[in-house]
């Protein structure tokens, strides 16, 4: 049994390696800001679950630690992620657009939003 969950550990310690390198390189290569956020939000949640559940496997007195670990990441980085991407979005550092495009759907909402707040 403690070779399977050795073998199961090394498994995901890979993937999360794996993952991990993909979100820095994503990071490295993307055109803005936002798919900045895209690529390294999800590429190290994944990776980063997967490395805390392979130490949780390889030690196995520690999976309850590595859970919670893991339900934490899994609430925290879409949220932080967000929280970036609003604050630069407020400081008018827009998405870039493909092409030249004008159309930048998020615009319209954001500019009724601030219209509401300073009406009240």
């Amino acid at each position: 049994m403690r070779d399977i969950l050795e073998i199961i550990g090394l498994i995901l310690l890979l993937i999360g390696g794996i993952f991990l390198f993909l979100g820095g390189l994503g990071i490295f290569r993307m055109p803005d800001t936002y798919n900045r956020l895209q690529a390294g939000t999800k590429a190290t949640t994944l990776g980063g679950m997967s490395v805390i559940l392979g130490v949780g496997f390889l030690e196995p007195g520690w999976i309850i630690k590595a859970m919670v670990l893991v339900i934490f990441i899994a609430f925290s980085n879409p949220i932080s992620s967000h929280a970036l991407a609003r604050a630069n979005y407020k400081r008018k550092n827009y998405p870039y657009l493909k092409g030249g495009a004008e159309y930048d759907q998020y615009r319209e909402v954001y500019v009724n939003q601030e219209n509401k707040e300073e009406n009240k």
